[in-house]
Order: structure tokens, then sequence, then C-alpha cells
């Protein structure tokens, strides 16, 4: 069964300084439909203005991914962390027994562009974590590339569940597949062009659940960007 969430259909919401699109239900954003899929339980959109950002702000329980479109993003939280995320990294946050952080627009002149993903961890008040990588566009060319998983294999950053996350950059007319084990569900969210999911069209900001399919086949109609998320 897939089921497409167009951009259209995505919650809105922000400020003077912020664009916010909701896949799910979000801050003043509710839909009892849309409460998220297994385990995740946001994916934002956000467009952040120059030098402006979200202040100090807490979280628990839960494991948050933010993975950067465009521009950068200034970190700093409750266990000393702190830095910039440029425009191809990924960051990985355990909120667990609770965190707290701030994110600023890192420039004074160019907006800064994201997806923060929210997932149910596998267990409460695990102890608060961070981490962070780069992966290279050339990295994430022509395939799927792992970028958080449980084990943390391949050079993946490392989460607390039993979910996968592949970005995908591809060119026009090209063809990859993904198989899913029994007992997987798949959302996938696209970033930039188009494709057909298992014969299905997916524009930029559109998403698809998947459940009860052994394999998803991906076709581009243009240079594209994607997330792929695996999750039991």
């Amino acid at each position: 069964m897939m089921k497409i969430r167009k951009n259209g259909e995505r919650g809105r919401g922000g400020a003077d300084w912020l664009e916010s699109r909701f896949s799910f239900s979000f801050a003043d954003y509710y839909d009892p439909e849309q409460m998220g899929f297994g385990p995740l339980r946001v994916i934002n959109e956000d467009w952040i203005a120059p030098a402006k950002g979200f202040a100090m702000h807490g979280h628990k329980d839960m494991e948050i991914v933010t993975y950067m479109i465009d521009g950068a993003l200034r970190h700093e939280d409750s266990i000393g962390n702190g830095g910039v995320i440029r425009a191809g990294d990924v960051q990985r946050m355990t909120a667990g027994t609770g965190i707290r952080h701030s994110e600023t627009n890192a420039s004074n002149d160019v907006q800064a562009h994201l997806l923060q993903i929210w997932l149910h961890p596998d267990r409460p008040r695990l102890t608060p974590g961070y981490e962070q990588k780069s992966f290279t566009t050339a990295k994430k060319q022509d395939g799927l590339r792992l970028l958080v998983s449980e084990s943390g294999r391949d050079g993946s950053l490392r989460i607390h569940l039993d979910a996968d996350i592949y970005v995908s950059i591809l060119n026009l007319d090209a063809k990859i597949s993904h198989r899913l084990r029994s007992g997987r569900r798949a959302w996938l969210q696209m970033v930039e062009g188009a494709v057909m999911v298992n014969g299905q069209p997916l524009a930029v900001g559109d998403a698809m659940s998947i459940e009860d399919e052994t394999e998803i086949t991906i076709t581009t109609t243009t240079n594209s960007e994607f997330l792929l998320f695996d999750m039991a």
C-alpha cells in the first residue's frame, strides 16, 4: 500500500523570519489523520532568514535528525556541543532525559534551508548525545547513501531505534530499487526534482508512505534528491 502526501497538503507555520511546512501535526497545525508514521513523528521543512533562528529550547525522549539542504545553521546545546552545520551535513541529537539547544542561521545574508526530523527512540530516558557528519554530493549520487542507522554501519550516524535513513541524488532517467524486509515500512520524502515510485509520480516537497510492499523502484523524471526511511 502506497499513499502520497502532496506538498500542498502539508501544514504551514512560521514567523516573519521562518517559513515551515509540516508533514505531520506540529505546533498550531493539527490533523488527527497526520500524527506520524510508525516511529517517525516529525518532518518539518524550514526556511530560516539570515541571522535568525530558534532560541534555546528543550526536548526529551526523541531522536532528532537535521538534514541541511542549503545554507548553514549554528548549533549550541546544554551538553557542551557547538558549531555550524552546513549544506551536506547531517546532525543527530538524542534528547533522552533532556537537552536544550539553539539553532540560528549562521549567515547574515543567505537563507538556511533544512529538514528537521523527529523519531521515537526504542526506549525512554536515554543519555543525551550529539553527532554530526558531512556527506559529499559525490557520495550521495547514483544510489542510496546510508545517513543514519541503529548500528552506525557504513559510516552512518547512530540512532536509537531500528530505522535506516538514506539519501539519493540522481540524474535524469536514473533507476534504483530498494527491497523492504517483511514487517518493514518506508517513507520517501522529496527534496528536489521529480520521480516515479512504483509507477506513481512524486514532485518536490511530496512524500509517500509505503507499507506491505517488498520492493520500491524509483525512476527519475528530472535531476532529483530525496530521503528514504526504512523502519521497523
